[in-house]
Protein backbone atom coordinates (compact mmCIF):
# COMPACT_ATOMS: atom_id res chain seq x y z
CA UNK A 1 0.00 0.00 0.00
CA UNK A 2 1.49 3.59 -0.74
CA UNK A 3 1.59 6.57 1.36
CA UNK A 4 -1.09 8.24 -0.29
CA UNK A 5 -3.98 5.75 0.74
CA UNK A 6 -5.58 7.28 4.19
CA UNK A 7 -7.78 5.96 6.51
CA UNK A 8 -9.80 8.78 8.41
CA UNK A 9 -11.10 7.14 12.09
CA UNK A 10 -13.82 9.65 13.27
CA UNK A 11 -15.10 9.06 16.87
CA UNK A 12 -16.31 11.08 20.20
CA UNK A 13 -14.12 9.78 23.25
CA UNK A 14 -10.48 9.27 23.96
CA UNK A 15 -9.86 5.64 24.26
CA UNK A 16 -12.34 4.79 21.53
CA UNK A 17 -10.15 4.31 18.43
CA UNK A 18 -8.01 1.79 20.91
CA UNK A 19 -11.11 0.12 22.09
CA UNK A 20 -12.44 -0.45 18.87
CA UNK A 21 -9.70 0.37 16.13
CA UNK A 22 -6.29 0.08 17.60
CA UNK A 23 -5.29 -2.89 15.83
CA UNK A 24 -6.01 -1.93 12.37
CA UNK A 25 -4.92 1.47 12.84
CA UNK A 26 -1.65 -0.28 13.57
CA UNK A 27 -1.45 -2.63 10.77
CA UNK A 28 -2.69 -0.36 8.15
CA UNK A 29 0.37 2.35 9.45
CA UNK A 30 2.79 -0.25 9.37
CA UNK A 31 1.70 -0.98 5.80
CA UNK A 32 2.33 3.19 4.87
CA UNK A 33 -1.70 4.30 5.22
CA UNK A 34 -1.86 7.84 6.59
CA UNK A 35 -4.18 6.87 10.06
CA UNK A 36 -5.89 9.95 10.89
CA UNK A 37 -8.12 10.28 13.94
CA UNK A 38 -10.89 12.73 14.75
CA UNK A 39 -11.88 12.87 18.17
CA UNK A 40 -15.24 15.12 19.39
CA UNK A 41 -14.67 15.52 23.27
CA UNK A 42 -11.84 14.94 25.58
CA UNK A 43 -14.18 12.50 28.00
CA UNK A 44 -14.56 14.62 30.60
CA UNK A 45 -17.61 13.17 32.04
CA UNK A 46 -16.33 9.99 31.83
CA UNK A 47 -13.89 7.81 34.06
CA UNK A 48 -11.10 9.06 36.38
CA UNK A 49 -9.85 5.70 37.24
CA UNK A 50 -10.51 3.31 40.09
CA UNK A 51 -8.98 4.19 42.00
CA UNK A 52 -9.14 7.42 40.64
CA UNK A 53 -5.63 9.24 39.31
CA UNK A 54 -7.18 13.02 39.18
CA UNK A 55 -9.41 15.49 40.38
CA UNK A 56 -12.43 15.86 38.33
CA UNK A 57 -11.36 18.63 36.61
CA UNK A 58 -8.26 17.61 35.42
CA UNK A 59 -9.87 14.77 33.79
CA UNK A 60 -10.09 16.53 29.98
CA UNK A 61 -5.99 17.37 30.53
CA UNK A 62 -5.08 13.99 31.58
CA UNK A 63 -7.32 12.11 28.58
CA UNK A 64 -5.79 14.35 26.32
CA UNK A 65 -2.52 13.03 27.47
CA UNK A 66 -3.88 9.64 27.34
CA UNK A 67 -4.83 9.55 24.22
CA UNK A 68 -1.48 11.08 22.60
CA UNK A 69 0.18 8.53 24.37
CA UNK A 70 -2.35 5.79 22.80
CA UNK A 71 -1.85 7.08 19.12
CA UNK A 72 2.05 7.46 18.97
CA UNK A 73 1.84 3.89 20.12
CA UNK A 74 -0.82 2.95 17.74
CA UNK A 75 1.01 4.83 14.69
CA UNK A 76 -1.53 7.22 13.85
CA UNK A 77 0.26 9.97 12.23
CA UNK A 78 -2.78 12.98 12.89
CA UNK A 79 -5.28 14.06 15.61
CA UNK A 80 -7.72 16.39 15.56
CA UNK A 81 -9.51 17.66 18.71
CA UNK A 82 -12.94 19.18 17.57
CA UNK A 83 -13.19 20.29 21.14
CA UNK A 84 -17.03 19.52 22.59
CA UNK A 85 -18.09 18.78 25.43
CA UNK A 86 -18.84 14.88 26.48
CA UNK A 87 -22.52 13.88 26.82
CA UNK A 88 -23.18 17.29 25.45
CA UNK A 89 -21.52 16.20 21.74
CA UNK A 90 -25.89 15.86 20.27
CA UNK A 91 -26.79 19.30 20.66
CA UNK A 92 -23.54 21.02 18.79
CA UNK A 93 -24.41 23.06 16.02
CA UNK A 94 -24.64 21.12 13.12
CA UNK A 95 -23.05 24.09 10.37
CA UNK A 96 -20.01 24.15 12.89
CA UNK A 97 -19.32 20.96 12.92
CA UNK A 98 -19.75 19.71 9.89
CA UNK A 99 -17.43 23.04 8.64
CA UNK A 100 -14.96 21.36 10.67
CA UNK A 101 -15.64 17.95 9.52
CA UNK A 102 -15.64 19.07 5.67
CA UNK A 103 -12.38 20.76 6.17
CA UNK A 104 -10.71 17.62 7.66
CA UNK A 105 -12.30 15.30 5.21
CA UNK A 106 -10.87 17.44 1.77
CA UNK A 107 -7.75 18.20 3.68
CA UNK A 108 -6.65 14.52 4.48
CA UNK A 109 -8.48 13.15 1.53
CA UNK A 110 -9.28 9.73 2.94
CA UNK A 111 -10.52 6.64 0.70
CA UNK A 112 -11.95 5.15 3.94
CA UNK A 113 -13.55 6.65 7.04
CA UNK A 114 -14.69 4.67 10.24
CA UNK A 115 -17.01 5.70 12.43
CA UNK A 116 -19.94 4.21 14.81
CA UNK A 117 -23.34 2.79 13.59
CA UNK A 118 -25.63 5.11 13.64
CA UNK A 119 -27.01 3.17 17.06
CA UNK A 120 -23.41 3.99 18.08
CA UNK A 121 -22.90 0.55 19.18
CA UNK A 122 -24.27 0.71 22.83
CA UNK A 123 -26.80 3.96 22.35
CA UNK A 124 -24.42 5.99 23.80
CA UNK A 125 -25.52 9.71 22.31
CA UNK A 126 -22.15 10.87 21.73
CA UNK A 127 -21.15 7.88 19.53
CA UNK A 128 -24.91 8.12 17.70
CA UNK A 129 -24.17 11.82 17.61
CA UNK A 130 -20.93 11.47 15.84
CA UNK A 131 -22.15 8.80 13.41
CA UNK A 132 -24.78 10.94 12.26
CA UNK A 133 -22.56 14.37 12.24
CA UNK A 134 -19.66 12.33 10.22
CA UNK A 135 -21.95 10.75 7.56
CA UNK A 136 -23.70 14.32 7.06
CA UNK A 137 -20.13 15.69 6.57
CA UNK A 138 -19.34 13.20 4.10
CA UNK A 139 -22.08 13.68 2.00
CA UNK A 140 -21.10 17.75 2.24
CA UNK A 141 -17.30 17.01 1.45
CA UNK A 142 -18.49 15.60 -1.69
CA UNK A 143 -20.17 18.54 -3.09
CA UNK A 144 -18.78 21.63 -3.80
CA UNK A 145 -21.28 24.01 -3.02
CA UNK A 146 -20.70 23.38 0.78
CA UNK A 147 -18.19 25.44 2.37
CA UNK A 148 -16.73 26.29 -1.12
CA UNK A 149 -13.65 28.21 0.46
CA UNK A 150 -12.56 24.76 2.48
CA UNK A 151 -10.53 22.73 -0.26
CA UNK A 152 -11.52 21.39 -3.24
CA UNK A 153 -14.63 18.49 -3.06
CA UNK A 154 -13.94 15.30 -1.86
CA UNK A 155 -16.00 11.91 -2.62
CA UNK A 156 -15.08 9.49 0.33
CA UNK A 157 -15.00 5.41 -1.29
CA UNK A 158 -16.43 3.86 1.72
CA UNK A 159 -18.07 4.26 4.45
CA UNK A 160 -17.42 1.76 7.42
CA UNK A 161 -18.90 1.22 10.84
CA UNK A 162 -18.98 -0.59 14.19
CA UNK A 163 -20.90 -3.72 13.91
CA UNK A 164 -23.75 -4.56 15.88
CA UNK A 165 -21.95 -5.60 18.74
CA UNK A 166 -19.02 -4.08 20.05
CA UNK A 167 -16.05 -6.08 18.30
CA UNK A 168 -14.26 -7.91 21.31
CA UNK A 169 -17.65 -9.48 21.30
CA UNK A 170 -18.54 -10.16 17.86
CA UNK A 171 -14.48 -12.31 18.20
CA UNK A 172 -16.58 -14.84 20.20
CA UNK A 173 -19.21 -15.71 18.09
CA UNK A 174 -18.45 -18.80 16.41
CA UNK A 175 -20.15 -18.61 13.50
CA UNK A 176 -18.69 -15.04 12.79
CA UNK A 177 -17.89 -15.38 9.12
CA UNK A 178 -22.07 -15.63 8.83
CA UNK A 179 -22.51 -12.88 11.08
CA UNK A 180 -24.56 -10.15 8.90
CA UNK A 181 -22.68 -7.27 10.32
CA UNK A 182 -19.05 -8.73 9.49
CA UNK A 183 -18.10 -7.25 6.27
CA UNK A 184 -14.87 -6.85 6.92
CA UNK A 185 -12.81 -9.53 9.79
CA UNK A 186 -9.24 -8.02 10.59
CA UNK A 187 -6.61 -10.10 11.51
CA UNK A 188 -4.73 -7.70 14.25
CA UNK A 189 -3.01 -10.82 15.73
CA UNK A 190 0.47 -9.31 14.77
CA UNK A 191 -0.67 -5.96 16.36
CA UNK A 192 -2.62 -7.52 19.71
CA UNK A 193 0.76 -6.79 21.72
CA UNK A 194 0.57 -2.75 20.83
CA UNK A 195 -3.01 -2.42 21.04
CA UNK A 196 -2.23 -3.86 24.60
CA UNK A 197 0.25 -1.42 25.32
CA UNK A 198 -1.84 1.74 24.20
CA UNK A 199 -5.21 0.25 26.27
CA UNK A 200 -2.66 0.33 29.14
CA UNK A 201 -1.96 4.31 28.05
CA UNK A 202 -5.65 4.98 28.75
CA UNK A 203 -5.59 4.70 32.61
CA UNK A 204 -8.11 6.57 33.38
CA UNK A 205 -10.10 3.43 31.34
CA UNK A 206 -8.04 0.55 32.97
CA UNK A 207 -11.27 -0.78 34.55
CA UNK A 208 -13.55 -1.15 31.34
CA UNK A 209 -10.11 -2.58 29.55
CA UNK A 210 -9.58 -5.26 32.37
CA UNK A 211 -13.24 -6.14 32.19
CA UNK A 212 -12.96 -6.05 28.56
CA UNK A 213 -10.20 -7.92 26.96
CA UNK A 214 -7.17 -8.11 29.97
CA UNK A 215 -9.42 -10.11 32.43
CA UNK A 216 -10.82 -12.73 30.11
CA UNK A 217 -9.52 -16.04 29.41
CA UNK A 218 -9.23 -15.33 25.33
CA UNK A 219 -7.51 -11.96 26.00
CA UNK A 220 -5.16 -12.76 23.09
CA UNK A 221 -8.16 -13.31 20.97
CA UNK A 222 -10.30 -10.77 21.52
CA UNK A 223 -7.12 -8.47 20.83
CA UNK A 224 -6.67 -9.93 17.94
CA UNK A 225 -9.64 -9.58 15.58
CA UNK A 226 -11.25 -6.20 14.81
CA UNK A 227 -14.85 -6.40 12.97
CA UNK A 228 -16.37 -3.98 11.04
CA UNK A 229 -19.59 -2.96 8.75
CA UNK A 230 -19.71 -1.92 5.65
CA UNK A 231 -22.13 1.27 5.23
CA UNK A 232 -21.55 2.23 1.83
CA UNK A 233 -18.65 1.57 -0.66
CA UNK A 234 -17.86 -0.68 -3.14
CA UNK A 235 -19.02 -3.87 -3.77
CA UNK A 236 -17.29 -6.73 -1.89
CA UNK A 237 -16.92 -9.91 -3.97
CA UNK A 238 -16.52 -11.74 -0.48
CA UNK A 239 -18.26 -11.49 2.95
CA UNK A 240 -16.31 -10.63 5.10
CA UNK A 241 -13.66 -9.14 3.40
CA UNK A 242 -9.74 -8.77 4.92
CA UNK A 243 -8.95 -5.38 4.09
CA UNK A 244 -10.74 -2.13 4.21
CA UNK A 245 -9.50 -1.03 1.05
CA UNK A 246 -11.59 -3.95 -0.95
CA UNK A 247 -12.73 -2.83 -4.21
CA UNK A 248 -10.86 0.17 -4.00
CA UNK A 249 -8.66 1.39 -6.74
CA UNK A 250 -5.11 2.53 -5.79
Amino acid sequence: MSAERTILISFAHPDDETFLTGGVASKYADQGVRVVLSVATLGEAGKMGDPPICAPEQLPEVRERELRAAVQILGIADVHLLGYRDRELASANPDTIRSQLVGLIRRCRPQVVITFDPNGTNLHPDHIAISRFTSDALAAAADPRWLPAAEDAHEVHRLVWMPRQRPWQMARLPALRTEPSADFVIDTARWARRKAEALRAHRTQQASANRNFFSQPDADRLLSIEVFRQAWGPHLVERPADDLFSGIDA
